[in-house]
């Protein structure tokens, strides 16, 4: 048995481990030709195990580190440990052997160390487009092979030989192969420096200390996450809701029931009562994405990196403690060959919904109800030369209300972490202009002692016919208040046509929609729920959210109970405090 490691050392190659796996990350955005990749940072890296066990990984989107070990194991079933030879490379985005969903391709790379086969590099990025039956995004179609390539642990390289059929093949089903070949070329250079790393850390330090160091490591974050686990009294935590459609049967809301089940220092997520899977692409991959969403909100909700009081190192020690069940058949666990390319607002609302199980035990680590959803819309066009031109954006959304502190205003909320894409580069290389791009202010956010997070309103105005397909959710079922807090607001997306004048409302979610000239589609996000009763909140915060344009003044007198009065000081209103008080007593009588 190897003997333990010091404190010192262990935190050197702890460290070492982490600055790796942010090279990777780095690398790969920095290197990235598709916007989605290079600005919003659609991506994660990290080294793993001979086990699959993830050992560090890039502070980029929780999504797609957490599924690395499910790309892992589903390559495994093809390639086996004794299969692998130094310079290979495989490619693996199968929905069903691990996958997060087939635009997230991985790219994989063996470590070796004098002979032996000590690890992976690995990671994963989302491609802008992978032949789908529509432009980029995908959502009513009827199976995993309607969403375009499907690479089940396909090795680009061969003990470092080119695969040049592999190549034309992707180059050739893609509608933009020059983004999606300089994006592969960019996940190669980050897995390649991945295991120059790893195995440049054995050198200096040697084999068995890394290896050993890894395994504490795992064995420290499990231990931490168990004892915050501990903590939560036993028993069956409950919370439930609903998604607006599965993309073609309209109007048509599906389940989602949430039972937490909290046992000494483990936990387990029961999904049973959730929506059968769907006809169309609204499924989720168990192992790469709804298991995932489990990781990630216990992660969040226990060991925070930014409330914790030492550093806990992010790896597979987090996850061991937390199991997932959902029924085979189920939109959390389709069965092939169901497609199950349009998963994130499942993701989203699965995480938000065991934060509302869990917010009477944990009260102070709650938020309330959060967007919990995902804007990713796809807009695209032919250009006159025959040539398709792809873009895909991610729109920004809100957080609910905290035990101390409001909602996060037009933020990726929750599972999301990617960011947004600046309007320059959209205006430079695109036939799309945005005309509005602003904190959403035609509803307030939910009341509270402290208030939901404030939503976003983007317009894009389409230069030239083209087509669009968008992924989201929650038009239906507002984000909640808890402790008192009033729920937030629904979302909303509109097409207005700027010479036509006319307006017309859309659906959350669809796809393959023709758009003209002039179109202009203006998506407005949830807003957040509010934490606490509204008459608790400071007067002058209420003040100052009328000031900022968040509320009107009619919001602060009907919501909180402040009445304010105009004054002519450069503001335009003051809070009457005598006014003030009497209305609250009034209200709360």
């Amino acid at each position: 048995m190897t003997k333990e490691l010091d404190p010192i050392t262990l935190q050197v190659v702890g460290g070492a481990l982490h600055s790796i796996a942010e090279q990777m990350g780095n690398v790969l955005y920095r290197m990235s030709y598709s916007s989605i990749i290079r600005e919003s940072q659609d991506l994660g890296a990290g080294l793993f195990d001979t086990e699959y066990n993830t050992l560090c990984e890039s502070d980029s989107t929780p999504m797609h580190i957490g599924s690395l070990p499910g790309y892992l194991r589903g390559i495994a079933q093809s390639i086996p440990l004794d299969a692998w030879k130094p310079g290979d490379c495989v490619l693996h985005n199968h929905p069903y052997k691990g996958c997060s969903h087939s635009p997230d391709i991985a790219v994989v790379m063996p470590v070796f160390f004098e002979g032996a086969l000590v690890g992976f590099s690995a990671n994963t990025a989302h491609h802008v487009d992978i032949g789908a039956a529509t432009p980029g995004l995908i959502i009513d179609v009827p199976d995993m092979w309607a969403e375009g390539m499907i690479l089940d642990a396909v090795k680009l390289y061969d003990e470092g030989v080119r695969n040049e059929a592999m190549w034309k093949y992707i180059r050739d089903n893609t509608r933009v192969p020059g983004l999606v070949m300089g994006d592969l070329e960019a996940q190669i250079a980050s897995a390649e420096l991945g295991v120059r790393r790893f195995e440049e850390l054995m050198a200096k330090y040697g084999k068995q200390t890394v290896l050993q160091a890894t395994r504490q490591l795992m064995d420290y974050t499990e231990r931490r996450m168990r004892a915050e686990i501990e903590k939560i009294p036993d028993g069956e935590y409950f919370a439930e809701g609903f998604l607006d459609d599965d993309g073609r049967n309209r109007d048509k809301t599906l389940p989602i029931k949430v039972c937490v089940r909290v046992k000494g220092d483990s936990v387990e997520v029961d999904l049973t009562g959730s929506s059968p899977q769907v006809p169309t692409a609204f499924n989720v991959p168990f192992d790469g994405s709804t298991k995932v969403a489990a990781f990630f909100v216990f992660r969040a909700l226990l060991l925070d990196t930014y409330t914790s009081s030492d550093d806990i190192p992010a790896n597979e020690g987090s996850f061991r403690p937390i199991s997932v069940i959902a029924p085979k058949g189920s939109i959390f666990n389709p069965i092939a060959p169901a497609a199950a390319e349009a998963r994130f607002c499942q993701i989203q609302r699965m995480a938000d919904l065991v934060i509302k199980a869990l917010a009477p035990v944990l009260p102070d680590r709650c938020t309330a109800g959060n967007a919990a959803t995902l804007s990713f819309a796809a807009y695209s066009g032919v250009k006159p030369d025959g040539d398709y031109w792809v873009f895909l954006e991610v729109n920004e959304a809100a957080m609910g209300a905290r035990a101390t502190s409001d909602g996060p205003d037009t933020v990726e909320e929750l599972m999301r972490n990617t960011r947004n894409n600046p309007l320059e580069d959209l205006g430079m290389h695109l036939p799309l202009i945005c005309d509005r791009y602003e904190v959403r202010d035609d509803v307030p956010p939910g009341a509270g002692k402290f208030r939901g997070g404030a939503g976003v309103v983007k317009s894009q105005r389409y230069l030239t016919p083209g087509f669009m397909t968008h992924e989201a959710d929650r038009h239906l079922d507002a984000p909640w208040g808890v402790f008192g807090g009033k729920e937030g607001a629904v979302g909303k997306l509109e097409i207005h046509n700027i010479h036509t004048g006319e307006t017309r409302q859309e659906y959350a979610k669809f796809s393959g929609l023709r758009t003209e000239i002039g179109d202009v589609v203006s998506y407005f996000s949830p807003s957040g729920g509010g934490y606490g009763d509204p008459l608790d909140r400071d007067p002058a915060k209420v003040l100052d959210d009328v000031l900022d344009g968040f509320i009107r003044p009619e919001h602060a007198r009907d919501d909180y109970g402040v009445a304010l009065v105009e004054v002519d000081d450069g503001y335009g209103w003051a809070v009457d405090a005598a006014a003030t008080q009497k209305l609250r007593g009034e209200m709360r009588a």
